[in-house]
Order: C-alpha cells, then sequence, then structure tokens
C-alpha cells in the first residue's frame, strides 16, 4: 500500500466515532482501488502519446534515410526510437518493429510498451500498441532548372551565386538510390534563346540544304597582255592578237601607269586586230602609260563580269540572295566596277544571269584566282542558314542560325505538342554577322545547352558550374523550354530514360523551376528581335514580335504548363520594382507558396533549398 492511503487507513481505525471508523473502513476498501484505477487509466493515457510521438519520429528517421531493405529500415528505426522513448516509471518497451511496406514505398511501425498497474485486481493494464506509417519520398521526381544566364546575370557576380545555389539544388533533389523511385534534373540555360544543341535541327528543322557549286569563273578564254594604252577619247587599248569583237565585255586589271583602267568592265568597240576601244571611255585626264608597265584584259562571261557558278538544278532567281561558302581557289572579288575588294566566301550575293544550272553573283566581279573544288550557295530567307532582312532603321542586315532556337508560333505555340507536330522557330543571334553587312551590337545566343533529364548529379552541378552570362532576356523561350524538359511529348527526342513520363504514369510530380533576375525584353518577329524589344539596337528586325510580348507568352505558357499539373516554382532574383518580372513571378507560381523573392546571394541559395525540401517532403499518417 502506498504511504499516504496506508496513514489514512491508520487514522481512521484510531477514529473512536464508532459507526464513523466502520463507515471510513468501508469507504476505503471501495474507493482507494478505484483512485489507483483512475491513476492506471491517466498514466496510460501519458504513456500512449509519448510512444505515439517517439514512434513518429523513430518512423520519419527512418523514412528519410536512403536505407533499401527492411532489416536495414528495423536497425535504423529502433535506434532512434530507444533515442526518443520516454519511459513513465515502471513502464517498459516490450517490442518494437519498423519495415518497408508497398514497393518500399513506405516505412511501417509498431511499438509496444507495458506499463505498471498500481491496482491489478481492478484495472489490469493492457498492453501500449501505437503504430505509424510514413509515405517515404514516394514519387518519381522529374524537375526542369529554367536559369537565366542573360548578360544583367554578371552584375555583383549574380552568375556565381547562381552556380552555387542550383548546384545545391541539385543535390537535394537528385538522390543516390534511384530505385523504386527515380528523381531527376534537366537544366534549360536562357537568355535571348535557348541553345537546343544536338537535338536543333529535330526541333526546329534543318536550315534549307545549300545547293553545291562545280564551277565558278567570269571569263571567258585566257588574259591578253596589253601593251599600250592611249589618253585619248576613247581610249584605245594595244594587245596583239587579243581576239574580241565589237560590243564584247572586258576586264582590265594589273596596269601600273594608266592605273585609272584598272579593276573595270568595258564595252570593246573600233576593234583591230591588235587594238581596240573603250567605249566611251575618256582617257585625257588619266596617267599615262608607258612601257614596260603592263596589264592584262580578259572577255568575261556576262555583261557584269561577274563569277558564274554552276550549281545544278539550284532553284535560284533573279533578284534573290544568296551566301557563297567554301569556294575553293578563287580568292576575292570587287564589289562593282572599279569597288574595293572583298573576299569571295562568306559574303551575299544578288543572283543574276539565273539559268537551270548556274547563276551569276552580281557582287563578285572580276574575281581573282582559279576554281579548283567545292563550294555552295545557300538561301538566305527564314528558314535558311543565313537571314537577310530589313532593319529597324531601314538598312539591310544578315545574320546566321546557331543551334539556339526562338519561340513556336501558330496554334500549338502554347502546348507541348511534339516538335514533330509543329517545330519551335529559328534564332538568328546577332553576333554572327554576314558580309557585307556588320553589327551594330552584339547579343550572343547561351553557349550553355540544354541537358535532358537526368540522375547523374556529378554531370549536372559540372554543367551549371559552367554556366556563363550572355545575351538579352527572352524569358517565354525559358518557360517553353522547361516544360519541353518534363513533357512526354518530347521525350522521344532524348536518350533513354531522360524525357519526361506520361502524365499518367502513378506516383509521378513534374515540376518547373523558374528563375530570373527580371528585365524580360526580348520577343521575335522570324527569328530576330523584334522592333519592339528593348535591346538588339540596328540589329533589331522591322516589324512586331509575332505572338506579343515575352511576359504574354510566359504568362500563357505557364497556365498551360499548371493546367497540365505541373508544379511551377519561381524565383525572382533581386527583381525589386521590376513590375514586369514581378508579374510573371506572382502569376507564373503555382501559388504564393510556391515563389520566392531573394535579393543576395545568401537569399538565392536559401530559396533553392526551400525548394528542394519542399520536393522532398513527406506526408505522414496513422
Amino acid at each position: 500500500m502506498l504511504p499516504w492511503a496506508k496513514k489514512f487507513a491508520i487514522a481512521g481505525a484510531k477514529d473512536e466515532r464508532g459507526m464513523a471508523a466502520v463507515m471510513f473502513a468501508l469507504s476505503l476498501v471501495v474507493i482507494l482501488p478505484l483512485t489507483l484505477g483512475l491513476f492506471d487509466v491517466y498514466t496510460n493515457h501519458e504513456q500512449r502519446a509519448a510512444a505515439q510521438d517517439a514512434l513518429d519520429a523513430a518512423a520519419l528517421y527512418a523514412a528519410r534515410t536512403t536505407y533499401n531493405t527492411s532489416a536495414e529500415i528495423d536497425q535504423v528505426g529502433d535506434a532512434a526510437l530507444s533515442a526518443n522513448l520516454k519511459l513513465l516509471r515502471g513502464a517498459t518497451l516490450v517490442s518494437s518493429d519498423f519495415a518497408l511496406t508497398d514497393n518500399n514505398t513506405h516505412v511501417t511501425a509498431t511499438a509496444t510498451i507495458q506499463s505498471l498497474s498500481l491496482a491489478p485486481s481492478i484495472w489490469a493494464n493492457p498492453a501500449i500498441v501505437v503504430s505509424s506509417d510514413v509515405i517515404r519520398n514516394s514519387k518519381n521526381l522529374e524537375v526542369a532548372l529554367v536559369l537565366d544566364v542573360t548578360k544583367s546575370m554578371d552584375t555583383n557576380n549574380k552568375i556565381g551565386d547562381l552556380r552555387t545555389a542550383a548546384q545545391q539544388l541539385v543535390d537535394l533533389v537528385v538522390k543516390d538510390q534511384q530505385t523504386p523511385f527515380y528523381s531527376k534534373v534537366a537544366v534549360v540555360p536562357w537568355s535571348n534563346g535557348v541553345n537546343a544543341g544536338a537535338y536543333a535541327d529535330q526541333v526546329r528543322g534543318a536550315p534549307t540544304a545549300a545547293k553545291t557549286i562545280t564551277a565558278a569563273s567570269w571569263a571567258t578564254g585566257t588574259a591578253k597582255t596589253i601593251t599600250g594604252a592611249t589618253k585619248a577619247n576613247p581610249v584605245v587599248i594595244t594587245s596583239n592578237a587579243h581576239g574580241f569583237a565589237n560590243g564584247d565585255k572586258v576586264f582590265i586589271k594589273g596596269v601600273n601607269g594608266m592605273t585609272q583602267l584598272n579593276n573595270k568592265v568595258y564595252t570593246v568597240a573600233g576593234k583591230t586586230t591588235n587594238t581596240f576601244q573603250l567605249s566611251g571611255v575618256n582617257g585625257s585626264s588619266y596617267s599615262n602609260y608607258s612601257a614596260p608597265n603592263v596589264g592584262t584584259v580578259t572577255k568575261c562571261q556576262v555583261a557584269t563580269c561577274s563569277l558564274v557558278v554552276t550549281s545544278a538544278a539550284h532553284g535560284f532567281a533573279n533578284g534573290t540572295y544568296v551566301v557563297v561558302s567554301s569556294l575553293g581557289g578563287i580568292t576575292t572579288a570587287y564589289s562593282s566596277s572599279g569597288g574595293s575588294s572583298h573576299n569571295v566566301n562568306d559574303y551575299v550575293y544578288t543572283v543574276a544571269d539565273s539559268t537551270t544550272n548556274s547563276f551569276s553573283l552580281t557582287e563578285a566581279v572580276g574575281a581573282s584566282g582559279t576554281y579548283t573544288s567545292g563550294g555552295s550557295a545557300s538561301c538566305t530567307n527564314y528558314g535558311c542558314k543565313y537571314y537577310r532582312y530589313t532593319n529597324v532603321s531601314g538598312g539591310i542586315k544578315a545574320l546566321q542560325t546557331t543551334n539556339c532556337v526562338s519561340e513556336r508560333t501558330g496554334t500549338e505555340a502554347y502546348t507541348d505538342a511534339a516538335p514533330s507536330t509543329a517545330f519551335v522557330g529559328f534564332n538568328y543571334p546577332a553576333e554572327i554577322a554576314v558580309a557585307p553587312y556588320s553589327l551594330s551590337s552584339s547579343f550572343p545566343c547561351v553557349t550553355n545547352e540544354i541537358v535532358p533529364l537526368s540522375t547523374d548529379k556529378n554531370a549536372l552541378k559540372t554543367m551549371i558550374g559552367t554556366l556563363t552570362a550572355a545575351g538579352t532576356t527572352a524569358g517565354h523561350v525559358g518557360v517553353a523550354w522547361g516544360w519541353y524538359m518534363v513533357s512526354p511529348n518530347w521525350s522521344y527526342l532524348f536518350p533513354s530514360g531522360r524525357g519526361g513520363a506520361s502524365y499518367t504514369q502513378a506516383n509521378t510530380l513534374k515540376a518547373v523551376v523558374l528563375m530570373t533576375d527580371g528585365a524580360l525584353n526580348t520577343a521575335f518577329c522570324n527569328g530576330v528581335s523584334a522592333n519592339t524589344s528593348t535591346y538588339g539596337g540596328d540589329d533589331r528586325i522591322n516589324c512586331a514580335p509575332t505572338n506579343g510580348a515575352t511576359l504574354d507568352q510566359s504568362l500563357a505558357l505557364c497556365q498551360a504548363m499548371k493546367d497540365a499539373k505541373i508544379v511551377v516554382y519561381t524565383v525572382g532574383f533581386d527583381i525589386t520594382g521590376d513590375t514586369t518580372a514581378e508579374t510573371l513571378m506572382t502569376q507564373c507560381a503555382t501559388d504564393a507558396n510556391h515563389k520566392y523573392l531573394p535579393t543576395s546571394g545568401s537569399d538565392l541559395s536559401a530559396a533553392f533549398k526551400a525548394i528542394g525540401a519542399d520536393l522532398n517532403s513527406l506526408r505522414i499518417s496513422h
């Protein structure tokens, strides 16, 4: 008997009031066990609550580990329970068990505790049995990191902060254990476009193939030596047995004395066996010609003395434009009769004298050298390797495409339809211009290529460590590619296991993390920065963006992603005061809990860690 009860009984026994003593004794026999029984109930309740808390904590701890067998889970769970369990006086832990269930997606745990009974005759304490069921990170994770690497990210080493934060997020999301559920990350660096790398031709279409050149020349016959030239009106050229006929077009070069004659096209008139006139040319003010200052005169194939190339079934019409490349043997030519010379290759020419299998290059007059081999002629329309267009100032530009791409237009602009259904747009970044046109500014597309979904944590972090900042801000293109990387409709492009799973695949979470430092300023018309874009200078094309502003396109894509049940996180890095970027961050995110607005490098890391924790969150149920 407890001391207080014994004391109470003795006091009652000494009561000399007769009946009161009897009644007291009878009451004590009944009340005391009931009181002790109630105390047992209370202590059992307290012990159960403590046991449940400890078991939940132990199960949660076990579930967070990467162990993949029940034996391992049981060992770590038992240790965690022992560390957390508080037993009331006299209580003992009878047993505990932790196991993996439901294809290793759950940790189930039970514990049995026996409490001390104060009144076993009245209340035989049953064993306390508690259980817990923790859902492990039981979803496949497909996460696309859409990272702004525009030129503004160079400010205050924001690009360095981004590298660090993104690498930390990869560590949090990509697990070492990839069974029974996988966790993958894709990376989409973006600026004024996205670099699709080896996938470029499949997603935008291959540029129209260049036409092969098999021969090139501008002259007919051999060059004739000039032995004299008069300062007369018209000039008379002496060239023994020249063989020209009146009306022939000839080109003169290499005269040292009377240099005014050089590098021009002339019409033969008044010909004799050894002389001919240069029709309409008054040489009275020219320098003197004196031997041995010789030069050459050559008959031309066409009236302009332009270079004539042979290219079977080329399809180019007069007045269209081509870029000639890799022409062997022929080095320089003149833009026009008497003009300055230029390299023949990688130059935009006007097509003339077109036949089925040949055409002339209007701006390649009197070319030097002899054709040896090779050469190609490329068109200059949208969809070609080169694009010639009118800029915002009314001038002419010609830019070359790369593996970078712009947005999709048409009915599939805001869907994730496969590129085999509708191509995305070409991108003609302004860092590669084609002669004779030059650049007013340089806004190259991002050099870092997309990385499809991957479980290779080290490779992902290595790639992120190479991110460099350049270019302007076409955020909508980045948003679109974040979707494409987790979309099942695009999965056929990528190596096995690196495309998005079906939207109906069980236990699969798809997420896009969109990060930007703001200043959305670039939309496109025909793959070139449009006239309403904030940046691009005279390289901007003289037409409005086909799909409208960058913000509007981005919001439409975000809404479509969310409708597809993709979780969208937004991270606006130091965007205070940029209302456009703030609108994008607010309206693009799944909800307010998925929006982050860090203002420093440490804040950015904290935001990415929070996103990683959210993606890896565990649910607990009893």
